[in-house]
């Protein structure tokens, strides 16, 4: 484990400027969402009854908040921008993953990184298998939102409603998981032309090796996502602006380590 982790720093260092990308790329999206979510919310937590608040202006607030939600177009506009968005990122991410792992196998085979040129050469079955693997995630969607909008009506409260569809959430959270590792085996098969069966086979050879080692950066993920939540918290003002912007260099590093230790486990034999 301890050497997959050396050989996958390796590889991160080699792309120091895709480092550079991501963080740019998360900050952008994250300073797009924000501004959406601002656009949204903002109009409607401005009505919120500021002096004297009481009982009965706060049900008023909450009444009007609900018909401009349900009654008005506020909410389809809201539905069809965030849709647009998850869109685009769906198109750009393929993409992006494209360069990132042709330039993987070439920087490892001591040619060079290669980023531009994989995403020219392998963008489309990159994409392919992107769109396959999000298409099978959220299959059994089409029958557990059907059971959680039956039971949301013949449950007697919110939390046994909730304590019910947890089981099914969870196993489809892990199964969800289970087909992403797979399909990142798939891709990283694809750029180096070894096909996708090869990648298939891996999946089952190096498995195990490869759910841990996910499994540990996922860890350090939420390790860092915890300690960033409780300095912010304590601390606010720079400090906080500070850590805030940072935090997406840090999980731009954690995601390009985690993908270049996962394709020297693809690589072993």
């Amino acid at each position: 484990m301890r050497n997959l982790l050396v050989k996958g720093w390796i590889t991160t260092i080699q792309h120091k400027y895709v480092l550079v990308l991501l963080f740019l790329y998360r900050l952008l999206w994250g300073f797009v969402f924000y501004r959406f979510i601002d656009s949204v919310v903002t109009p409607i937590l401005s009505r919120y009854p500021k002096e004297h608040p009481n009982e009965a202006a706060a049900q008023l607030f909450l009444i009007e908040a609900q018909f401009r939600l349900l009654k008005t177009d506020l909410m389809n506009e809201a539905l069809l921008t965030l849709g647009a968005m998850l869109f685009i990122r769906m198109l750009l991410t393929p993409v992006l993953n494209a360069g990132l792992y042709y330039s993987f196998h070439h920087a490892v085979e001591g040619e060079g990184t290669q980023v531009l040129t994989g995403i020219r050469r392998v963008w489309k079955p990159v994409t392919m298998l992107y769109w396959l693997e999000n298409a099978l995630i959220l299959l059994p969607a089409i029958w557990l939102l059907p059971l959680a909008k039956e039971r949301f009506f013949s449950e007697a409260s919110l939390a046994n409603w909730a304590q019910g569809l947890l089981p099914f959430a969870i196993a489809w959270i892990i199964g969800g998981f289970l087909i992403h590792l797979m399909f990142q085996f798939m891709q990283f098969s694809v750029v180096s032309k070894e096909g996708i069966m090869q990648g298939i086979r891996q999946t089952f050879r190096r498995g195990l090796p490869l759910l841990l080692l996910t499994l540990l950066f996922i860890g350090i993920a939420i390790a860092f996502a915890a300690v960033a939540s409780s300095i912010t918290l304590l601390w606010s003002g720079f400090i906080a602006v500070a850590l805030h912007q940072t935090s997406h260099l840090i999980r731009s590093l954690i995601t390009l380590w985690t993908a270049a230790s996962q394709y020297h486990v693809w690589r072993e034999t």
